[in-house]
């Protein structure tokens, strides 16, 4: 036991010499004492030093002596060293002989005096600190007693650098020192201006400040190349703080907008690293200008708050995407990034400023949701309108777009001016047709895109004329979008499609919205209609198919039309005729010197229509009695109608606008030999087309079904051979199931049913067919519309000056850079007319815009 004393003895000794030499340390003064031979001995050229001169015995001066002294360890940070000089009796030196002398401190660079301060001036360790930083920083920090002054300055600065401009009630408070101990540090990267002039104040203020309260902006003087253009500015709502102003200024400093292409959870930023969260916008390729604006524009709103990046759908594969408008992520680790549809920037604006609306967002969002799922289930019975149906049941499939580019008002221009042949879908995303369309359209890309594959791999066995198709652009614009394109295009229904060939009026599809009939219309609307052929042996070949390589898979029936030198009037109206049926028909023009040679081979005389059918290629000749336009194209369409046509949901259109009875022949599957020669017979053998002879094959037609059911409640036995009037009464007569098909039977039939000798089946009723539900009110659902949307910059667009419209901006002028500091960007963002406060062209606005239209109650 005493040897185990023994050997704590040691070890509680050299902890009682460590706390004494602790404590002598804590009690040792950092403040040098030293003679006046001593310290102007030692200065050095530079460096800057606080002296005191001070006799032995000064008791009014032990108060500020101890704020000098606990002053020291902090100007030690900026290189400043303390001094008290002892002034012995005898002296009476300039600094230590004059009494008034010995109330100031005295502040060098090297041996140079820079300034005296009284030391009431002096009087906390704040004041001290302040007040040497504010004399050695004398063309860092300017200080301003006028609104004249400040302007000055800012005109100086403008394109120039940045100005930190600081109100502070007093020098020497704690809000002074933080100014100056972050000018020592960004003195050389920002000019500062510092005032204490609570006018000056207001007259930079937009709102009514608090003089008694410190305040800093940050005024981005940099990006103001014109003298005339304000420097903007950016308050720092924080205290001021040297904390606070060196996060402000590194928030100012950071890209205004930061371009991402990655995983948003693995994105770290200036912002997040202070605190602040990141907001994503979603965005394309097809409409990165637009987002890249309405970013900017978010990034000015929340600088100081928040910061913005631009994420591509294009380069970050993931499907939460494709759903979302708006990303938020917090810099609190382990929360999940929220994804987001929002309408405009104020909601995001609002989710920054109340991260409670964050949640409130995504639990509207959520009950939407499940009450759109509900409403679909309940209502699937009451729906009037198959397309919405369809639309509606498969909304959630996403549709192939990546062949069809998507235009905008800055891309329309360029596009259709780039390629030889630019079609363009307009169309609206909230409407149903307009939705169908877009997915036809993407089967017609595909349908291309086959064909462009199949010239490049077989060049020698292509039989589909191939090497027509590289030349067509596949586009679309979004009119709910870019409603400024749609209106200068003259776009007044959806969808539209237009086909644009420069130097020439666009031409608008009106045909059936399938996908055989919409690629048929873009290869024939690449062959000039009518086609000009020069020689007489070219104008043959034309008769026996011998047709452009774009048309080599497209059969159609091919019109050529023969004229003399005396019918130039009639041959104008045919070009005229061609113009309106380009994409519809394949038509030649044939009128030298020999025209008449070939039109009496034919047993025409010109002008006349030579019509060569597709199937055996017999040649009719067709004298043209009429020579206007209207009454070439009317002649062609009606000589195109087969003689006896199988009726299909794509062609009824065509026959239907004859306004003729229908004598239809309905059968489940191909008709009997005996019975289609009868009926071809009757059909050719029937004076002027009094009736649509015609037939309809319920396997390729299965809604001829309803058809006979709406006719006579039930299906009957097939074939069955019917008169319906659709223009006259509505009255349906079945044909006599005792008798045979012939044309005999039918005309004797047809003579009873013209003396009214036959009763009707049933009566179709006269009531129009309406919609179950009232249709939408499409002009009040957009005055409706979230009050904030703003339409984009006016867009003029016409046909006859489009090859006077200039190319635009190379992209060589356009900024290569990734990232671009507020600077740099801001003045774009300012030289932009209309911003955009609306988040278009960033996701499928649908989803946003969905909710108005739910009112209507199938939806």
């Amino acid at each position: 036991m005493p040897a185990q004393k023994d050997r704590w003895f040691p070890s509680f000794s050299f902890l009682l010499f460590c706390a004494y030499f602790i404590a002598m340390l804590g009690s040792t003064s950092l403040l040098q004492e030293l003679s006046p031979q001593e310290y102007f001995g030692g200065l050095q050229a530079g460096r800057a030093s606080l002296a005191y001169f001070s006799p032995n015995v000064s008791p009014g001066a032990q108060p500020f002596l101890e704020q000098i002294e606990n002053s020291v360890e902090a100007l030690q940070d900026y290189g400043i060293s303390v001094v008290k000089v002892n002034c012995p009796k005898e002296d009476v030196s300039r600094y230590c002989g004059k009494e008034n002398a010995l109330r100031k401190a005295y502040l060098f660079r090297g041996n140079m005096l820079i300034r005296e301060f009284p030391t009431d001036a002096l009087f906390d360790v704040n004041s001290i600190v302040a007040n040497v930083l504010f004399a050695l920083l004398f063309n860092e920090v300017k200080y301003v007693e006028t609104l004249t002054d400040l302007q000055n300055i800012e005109n100086s600065l403008k394109g120039k650098s940045n100005m930190v401009f600081a109100y502070v009630s007093a020098t020497g408070t704690a809000e002074h020192r933080a100014v100056m101990e972050v000018a020592f540090v960004y003195g050389t990267v920002h000019q500062f201006v510092l005032t204490t002039e609570a006018t000056l104040l207001k007259d930079t203020s937009s709102d009514e400040p608090d003089a008694s309260s410190a305040r800093l902006l940050f005024c981005h003087c940099q990006q103001a190349t014109d003298v005339a253009q304000p420097c903007r500015k950016t308050p720092m709502e924080q205290d001021l703080t040297v904390l606070n102003i060196h996060r402000h200024l590194k928030l100012m400093g950071a890209p205004l907008v930061t371009e991402v292409a990655e995983d948003p959870e693995k994105v770290s930023t200036v912002h997040l690293q202070l605190g602040l969260p990141l907001v994503f916008i979603l965005s394309q390729k097809e409409t990165y200008e637009a987002d890249r604006r309405t970013a900017e524009f978010l990034a000015w709103q929340l600088l100081g708050k928040a910061g913005v990046a631009l994420l591509s759908r294009d380069l970050v594969d993931l499907n939460v995407l494709l759903r979302s408008n708006v990303a938020l992520k917090t810099p609190d680790e382990g929360v999940p990034i929220k994804y987001l549809v929002l309408e405009d920037t104020d909601e995001v604006i609002t989710l920054v400023e109340d991260k409670s609306k964050v949640e409130q967002i995504q639990e509207e969002e959520d009950e939407d949701e499940e009450d759109e799922d509900e409403k679909e289930n309940d209502n699937q019975d009451v729906q009037d309108d198959q397309v919405v149906e369809a639309v509606s049941r498969d909304k959630k499939r996403e549709l192939p777009l990546e062949q069809i580019l998507t235009l905008t008002e800055e891309t329309f221009h360029s596009a259709v001016l780039k390629a030889a042949q630019t079609v363009v879908l307009f169309y609206a995303s909230w409407e149903a047709v307009s939705l169908v369309v877009l997915q036809t359209y993407v089967e017609v890309a595909d349908h291309l895109k086959e064909d462009v594959n199949l010239w490049k791999q077989h060049p020698s066995d292509c039989k589909r004329g191939c090497e027509g198709v590289q030349g067509v652009l596949l586009s679309r614009v979004n009119c709910w979008d870019w409603p400024g394109v749609c209106t200068a295009e003259n776009v007044t229904q959806f969808p539209t499609i237009k086909i644009y060939k420069k130097g020439e009026q666009p031409l608008m599809y009106n045909g059936m919205l399938g996908t055989e009939e919409l690629s048929s219309f873009i290869m024939l609307s690449r062959v000039s209609c009518p086609l000009k052929l020069m020689t007489i042996d070219e104008a043959e070949g034309y008769l026996r198919g011998e047709l452009p390589s774009e048309l080599s898979s497209y059969h159609h029936t091919s019109v050529l039309g023969v004229f003399s030198t005396a019918t130039s009037k009639a041959k104008e109206a045919f070009v005229e005729a061609g113009s309106i049926l380009s994409g519809h028909v394949t038509m030649g023009m044939y009128f030298e010197d020999d025209a008449l040679a070939l039109s009496r081979k034919y047993a025409v005389s010109p002008p006349a229509l030579l019509l060569a059918r597709s199937g055996d290629r017999s040649v009719e000749g067709i004298a043209l009695s009429k020579h206007s336009a209207q009454d070439i194209v009317q002649t062609i369409r009606h000589r195109l109608l087969d003689t006896f046509p199988e009726i299909t949901v794509q062609n009824l259109p065509r026959y239907l606008q004859l306004r003729k009875p229908f004598l239809i022949l309905f059968s489940d599957g191909d008709i009997g030999q005996l019975e289609g020669k009868e009926m071809l017979k009757l059909a050719k053998g029937t004076p002027q087309q009094a009736f649509v002879p015609c037939w309809l094959n319920l396997k390729n037609t299965p809604v001829g079904r309803g058809v006979l059911k709406a006719y006579f409640a039930t299906v009957p036995s097939l074939p069955l051979l019917v008169w319906v009037n659709l223009h006259a009464g509505g009255q349906v007569f079945k044909f006599p199931s005792e008798q045979s098909i012939t044309q005999t039977n039918i005309l004797s039939w047809l003579e009873k049913l013209k003396a009214g000798l036959e009763i009707p089946s049933s009566t179709l009723s006269e009531e129009d067919w309406k919609p179950r539900l009232p249709a939408y009110d499409f002009l009040q659902m957009m005055d409706t519309a979230a009050p904030e949307f703003t339409l984009p910059t006016p867009y003029r667009h016409g046909a006859g000056d489009r090859q006077e419209q200039q190319q635009p901006e190379s992209s060589e002028e356009k900024a290569t850079a990734r990232e671009e500091t507020p600077e740099e960007a801001g003045l774009k963002a300012e030289k932009v007319q209309s911003p955009g406060r609306d988040l278009r062209g960033t996701a499928p606005r649908l989803a946003g815009r969905e909710k108005q239209a739910k009112r209507h109650s199938e939806l």
